[in-house]
C-alpha cells in the first residue's frame, strides 16, 4: 500500500519540470537517431558531399540538443570534406555550427567562415549573421564592429534577392545603428552619415582590407584551407 504521508505520494512525472522534455527536443532526438542510422548504413564508396551533408545534419541536431562538443566534432569533420569538394556554402554553415558550439576554436571558425562568406556569393543571410557575431564579440569602442556592420550591409545590398532585400537591408541597417550608438553615442541620421564618412566605412575598397586585418588577428595563422589556392581558382583570376 502506498504511504500517503510520503512527500512523494501522488507526484506525477509531468509535475517535475526537470523531467520534462519539450516537443522540439523529442523531434531533434528522433531526427538525430534517424541521421545516425543513415550515417552508419553508408557504404564505404558513398558520395563524400552527401556524407558531409549528413554529418552536418547530425551536428545541427547535437547543437539543438545542447550537446556542444558533439556538434563541434561532427561539424568540423564535415567542414574538411566540404572544403575538399569546393562546397563553400556548406563549409560556411559548418563554421556557423562550430562557432555556436562554444569550443576553444569558436572564433577561429567564425573568421574562417567569414573569409569564405565574403569570397564566395553564398546566402547573404548567413553572411550577415556571421558578421553580426563579430559585432557581438567586439568591445563597444572597437572599430572592428563598425567594419563588420558596414560589410554586412554591403553584402545585404549587393547579394540579396529581390525577395530578401528589404528585410535583410533593414536588419543590416539596424546593426549599423546599434554599432554607431555604442561606438560614439550616435542616434540621429545626419551624425550617422558623418560617422560613416569619417571612418571611410562606405568605401568597399578600403573596407575589405580592414576586414582582412581583423580576420588575420582572430585566426592568428590558423587558416583551415589554402587561401592562395582558392584565390587562383576564382573566376576573376
Amino acid at each position: 500500500m502506498a504511504n500517503e504521508q510520503s512527500p512523494f505520494h501522488g507526484l506525477e512525472v509531468e509535475d517535475n519540470p526537470v523531467l520534462k522534455v519539450s516537443a522540439q527536443e523529442q523531434t531533434l532526438q528522433q531526427d538525430l537517431e534517424q541521421h545516425m542510422q543513415h550515417f552508419r548504413a553508408l557504404p564505404d564508396a558513398c558520395d563524400e558531399v552527401e556524407k558531409a551533408k549528413l554529418m552536418l545534419d547530425i551536428a545541427e541536431c547535437h547543437l539543438g540538443l545542447d550537446q556542444q562538443a558533439e556538434a563541434h566534432d561532427w561539424a568540423r569533420d564535415s567542414f574538411v570534406l566540404f572544403i575538399e569538394h569546393d562546397q563553400w556554402q556548406s563549409a560556411v554553415d559548418a563554421c556557423d555550427i562550430i562557432y555556436n558550439s562554444n569550443q576553444d576554436d569558436a572564433l577561429v571558425a567564425l573568421a574562417n567562415g567569414i573569409w569564405l562568406a565574403v569570397t564566395f556569393p553564398i546566402d547573404p543571410n548567413v553572411s550577415v549573421q556571421l558578421l553580426h557575431y563579430i559585432v557581438d564579440e567586439t568591445p563597444d569602442d572597437s572599430d572592428g564592429a563598425a567594419v563588420a556592420a558596414m560589410l554586412a550591409h554591403y553584402l545585404a545590398e549587393t547579394r540579396s534577392s529581390d525577395k530578401d532585400h528589404k528585410n535583410l537591408t533593414f536588419l543590416s541597417n539596424q546593426i549599423i545603428a546599434q554599432v554607431a550608438k555604442r561606438h560614439r553615442g550616435i542616434e540621429d541620421e545626419q551624425t550617422l552619415q558623418t560617422w560613416i564618412k569619417m571612418y571611410e566605412l562606405d568605401d568597399i575598397e578600403k573596407l575589405l582590407p580592414k576586414m582582412a586585418v581583423i580576420l588575420e588577428t582572430i585566426v592568428d595563422d590558423d587558416w583551415w584551407y589554402d587561401r592562395d589556392a582558392i584565390r587562383e581558382r576564382l573566376p576573376i583570376n
